[in-house]
């Protein structure tokens, strides 16, 4: 039987991230840097002959199951899943449900900061295209992911997961005022990315957060002009075009500072983007020889990225794997290629 595997690659945040969130960009304009990583959304499509339609979230340990029906109630349970079904059917197939197993799960959990949730989406949609051999191109394919977590599933958050999950790689990416998204690929020397990869060292906090809490208050506080809101998303736009020169300049300690910098910026858009607990690990960080510090994606928990001088990366990893039990440090690895799809038969 025929059978459709997918992957997309996750995504650091290097720089620039809330300023993907569309009622800031619509009117500021906005830019990210960021860059995936060896660390996936899988997706597995078998079609089925019993007009049954089936959903095998296996990491998350839920499943869902119904006839196969033009429209499935996403009000709850696997919501992901049933909102790109969805779309699929009556976009690309006229209402003619699709009965089928999806089986997913990710190299990441929930709540880690590394865009999970819009990958998997963009993993899904690639399975799909592959089984109904579909004519989307990429920025098709980040705009359908987008529409079905922000219009569809009506889901809070930014527009960068969508578009880094299907074009991979380094990319400079600017959203502009009229909704228009432009990708810039950058080309990053070898000797630079196994550079980067010696000096970053990604911790998992322990604490998986719920994004939506924090970007609700920052479309909050930006509706309403907040002034530290507004002066915090202006310096991280401005970080992100400055950290993508430093990138390309091979400057490594203007990368560092852009980072702590950066930082400093996210933390004025929100309340919930740092806590006690990433403070005092921030701290843990600077005194074993880190450089830089941020948590990725919107704060609050998930995965904390760390630069540091290669040298000390090994007693660096030791003093946060021996910190307090709940977290885990770890090495990085640079993906350069987006979503894919194969089919077996």
């Amino acid at each position: 039987m025929t059978k459709i595997r997918s992957k997309a690659p996750l995504r650091l945040g290097l720089a620039g991230g809330g300023t993907d969130i569309e009622s800031y960009f619509r009117t500021c304009g906005g830019a990210v840097l960021n860059a995936t990583i060896r660390k996936y959304a899988h997706c597995i499509v078998e079609p089925r002959s019993d007009d049954t339609v089936v959903f095998d979230a296996v990491d998350m340990h839920e499943r869902f199951e119904c006839k196969a029906v033009p429209r499935i109630d996403s009000d709850s349970g696997l919501r992901l899943h049933k909102g790109v079904y969805n779309r699929i059917v009556s976009e690309y197939r006229a209402g003619e449900p699709l009965p089928l197993t999806m089986t997913t799960y990710c190299d990441a959990p929930a709540g880690s900061g590394l865009g999970s949730s819009s990958t998997m989406v963009v993993a899904m949609i690639k399975a799909y295209a592959e089984l109904l051999n579909l004519p989307i191109d990429d920025y098709e394919m980040a705009q359908l992911a987008y529409d079905v977590e922000r219009n569809d599933l009506a889901l809070s958050g930014g527009m960068q997961d969508q578009y880094a999950a299907t074009f991979g790689g380094f990319n400079y990416v600017e959203f502009h005022s009229d909704g228009t998204v432009m990708v810039n690929p950058l080309r990053v020397k070898n000797w630079v990315l196994n550079e980067l990869e010696s000096s970053i060292v990604l911790y998992y906090t322990g604490v998986s957060r719920e994004s939506a809490k924090i970007i609700d208050e920052q479309i909050a506080l930006s509706e309403r002009e907040d002034r530290h809101t507004i002066e915090g998303m202006a310096e991280l736009k401005d970080a992100a075009y400055e950290m993508k020169s430093c990138l390309l300049r091979a400057d490594f300690d203007g990368l560092a500072e852009c980072v702590n910098r950066g930082w400093q910026a996210k933390k004025k858009t929100s309340h919930y983007v740092s806590s006690s607990h990433i403070e005092q690990l921030y701290d843990l960080v600077m005194m074993h020889g880190g450089k830089a510090a941020k948590i990725s994606g919107a704060g609050g928990g998930g995965f904390m990225m760390i630069f540091c001088d290669p040298a000390k990366r090994y007693g660096l990893m030791e003093a946060l794997n021996g910190y307090d039990g709940r977290g885990r440090a770890e090495s990085v690895s640079f993906y350069e290629r987006g979503a894919q799809a194969w089919t077996l038969y």
